[in-house]
């Protein structure tokens, strides 16, 4: 499945809603397991994000249906980069001239 890092901001109205947001996290995953995908990770950070999510789904399609309806609750904006384990990362670099 392809694997996916989330980098979050909150936004005002995820700020005003901070206590509220372990269930929405815990909804979030449920909501992505239900679709056939899984939060590996979840992280709090600091620095110049809020969050980070590592996350795995079986379509990118998938993947950005689950990341329009976060958008949509409006606590968060996210930034998601596709990732590749080291083995698919080989296979990669197999395939270079």
């Amino acid at each position: 499945m392809p694997t996916y890092v989330i980098l979050m901001n909150l936004t005002d109205q995820g700020a005003r809603n901070i206590k509220d947001a372990p269930a929405r996290i815990q909804a979030v995953a449920k909501s992505l397991e239900a679709a056939g995908g899984r939060m590996l990770a979840f992280y709090h950070v600091m620095g110049p994000y809020d969050y980070v999510a590592i996350t795995e789904g079986p379509s990118d399609e998938l993947a950005l249906a689950q990341l329009l309806a976060l958008g949509m609750a409006g606590n968060v904006r996210t930034t998601t980069r596709k990732a590749f384990s080291m083995e698919a990362f080989e296979d990669i670099l197999k395939k270079l001239p």
